[in-house]
């Protein structure tokens, strides 16, 4: 098999794994929309999920070695927060945490001097 070949078919294998993730529990819990569990899930799952990324996320991504340990995270999140309690909107949240984020890691305007 050419190179390409392996690719074009390296592609299609993931596209279809990544879609058939998707669809199946759709297919599966179709039936069982009203069951406790169910409903329990939807209700608590992706604030969880949601905590569970903002935890990596300060983790990993914080300048912890900066003057203000992790400010540079915890400002980006911490506006998350405050446009999303704002506008309900997790589109623009995100957006406005990561470019946030981005700015100030790019800028250095934290390590420069200005808290620190």
């Amino acid at each position: 098999m050419s190179e390409t070949g392996y690719l074009v078919a390296f592609i299609a294998v993931a596209a279809i794994a990544t879609f058939a993730t998707r669809i199946i529990p759709f297919l599966f819990f179709e039936r069982h929309t009203e069951h406790p569990l169910i409903k329990h899930l939807g209700r608590y799952l992706p604030a969880a999920v949601m905590a569970l990324l903002a935890t990596v996320f300060l983790q990993r991504s914080g300048d912890w070695s900066a003057t203000v340990p992790g400010l540079d995270a915890i400002l980006a999140g911490a506006l998350v927060v405050i446009v999303h309690l704002w506008r309900r909107n997790a589109l623009l949240s995100i957006a406005a945490g990561t470019a946030t984020y981005m700015v100030i890691r790019q800028t250095g305007v934290l390590g420069s001097g200005f808290f620190g």
